[in-house]
């Protein structure tokens, strides 16, 4: 997901993506799944079932 949101924050400094909000969108979407992603790694490390 680190990777996705670098490449997509690439792709839109260096002109790549022109619409602005499907662009804020997907870096939203990529971020809340980077989030959700660390809060499950956490809940399984943590031990309670």
């Amino acid at each position: 997901m680190s990777g996705l949101i670098l490449y997509e924050t690439s792709n839109i400094i260096h002109g790549g993506e022109t619409n602005y909000v499907l662009a804020t969108v997907t870096l939203f979407v990529s971020i809340f799944n980077l989030f959700t992603s660390l809060l499950q790694l956490l809940g399984f490390m943590n031990g309670d079932d």
